[in-house]
């Protein structure tokens, strides 16, 4: 098949490839890039595993082409954190022991952010739960990664009124 060259930032970093066009972002950051913390988890947008930040917007990147994704913004997961620092959220899921085997988290994670974006930094159990019913997480009973969003959310506010 033909390849087609994109470029796009990922992670703060310029990238330009040469992509197939029917490859899923999800397939060229996983497996070319080596960004493996997007994770695949049904090839059909109904898990949310897959979620990454395009142009600043959470989305599913198991249905999205890589060529799609020409000339935007892409954040992973590994690009929310500073360093060996980790992102207030992040921090906020290991201290509330929201996730088990971890493979939904990297999703939940990314679909937090835009919800905190969206909702702001104070959120009702209702808005967290409703918001995040497109993320399925076969390990938890959902209990933790709520509370987890909303400390991850306070915490946020903290570290931007610093």
């Amino acid at each position: 098949m033909t390849k087609v060259t994109i470029n796009l930032t990922v992670n703060g970093k310029a990238v330009a490839a040469q992509v197939e066009p029917r490859w899923p972002l999800a397939e060229f950051l996983r497996d070319h890039l080596r960004l493996t913390g997007t994770h695949v988890g049904c090839d059909s947008s109904q898990c949310g595993a897959c979620t990454v930040h395009v142009d600043g917007v959470a989305m599913r990147s198991c249905t999205l082409f890589a060529v799609q994704a020409d000339g935007c913004d892409v954040k992973t997961i590994e690009g929310i954190s500073s360093g060996n620092a980790l992102h207030p959220m992040q921090k906020a899921f290991h201290e509330n022991h929201a996730l088990q085997c971890g493979f939904c988290t990297p999703g939940m994670i990314m679909s937090a952010l835009d919800l905190v974006r969206r909702e702001g930094y104070e959120l009702s159990e209702e808005t967290i739960r409703h918001n995040l019913e497109g993320n399925i997480c076969r390990c938890t009973g959902y209990y933790n990664i709520v509370k987890a969003v909303a400390a991850g959310a306070r915490a946020m506010r903290a570290g931007a009124a610093t």
